[in-house]
């Protein structure tokens, strides 16, 4: 039987954290509704609002902004041992950015369906991700696989690469 790690109590006063962000940010005018913070060993690390209409960048996200601050922070690209505080359930970006962090715990106030009602609807993304790749709507036609295979071979025979 494997043991889960032992997770420490959500943080409700991280979560408010979080909501201001969220708040504090439509009052700016940089972006969506989102804020986000990573914690480590009972302090803040990082922490980001939705920048994606302030920067012109759809991946400035509030969790990806806050994994980008905590990630530079601590000086590594792996969070292991971190939480992430977020105003809203990730999308699947977002999701997918604190599994490649190693984020140890997700923690968030509104749902999804909570996003929806107020025009952020991932239903669509969600859906993409479950068809397989030829049956999607956006098209993904792959090329030169065999001359590609070279990037991956210089990888494994690399000496000095850091796994992550």
């Amino acid at each position: 039987m494997t043991s889960q790690p032992i997770r420490n109590a959500p943080n409700q006063e991280w979560m408010r954290r979080a909501i201001a962000l969220a708040t504090e940010n439509v009052a700016l005018g940089n972006g969506g509704p989102f804020g986000a913070l990573i914690a480590r060993n009972g302090a803040i690390v990082g922490e980001g609002a939705n920048t994606v209409t302030a920067t012109n960048d759809p991946t400035a996200h509030a969790e990806v902004n806050a994994i980008r601050a905590a990630a530079r922070a601590l000086g590594t690209f792996s969070l292991a041992g971190c939480e992430l505080y977020t105003s809203c359930e990730p999308c699947p970006m977002c999701l997918a950015a604190a599994y490649w962090a190693r984020i140890d715990a997700i923690y968030y106030a509104s749902s999804a369906v909570d996003a929806a009602r107020a025009g952020f609807d991932d239903a669509f993304l969600y859906g993409e991700l479950r068809k397989d790749s030829h049956a999607r709507t956006l098209p993904a036609t792959q090329l030169l696989r065999e001359e590609a295979w070279a990037s991956f071979a210089a990888w494994i025979a690399s000496t000095t690469k850091i796994p992550y």
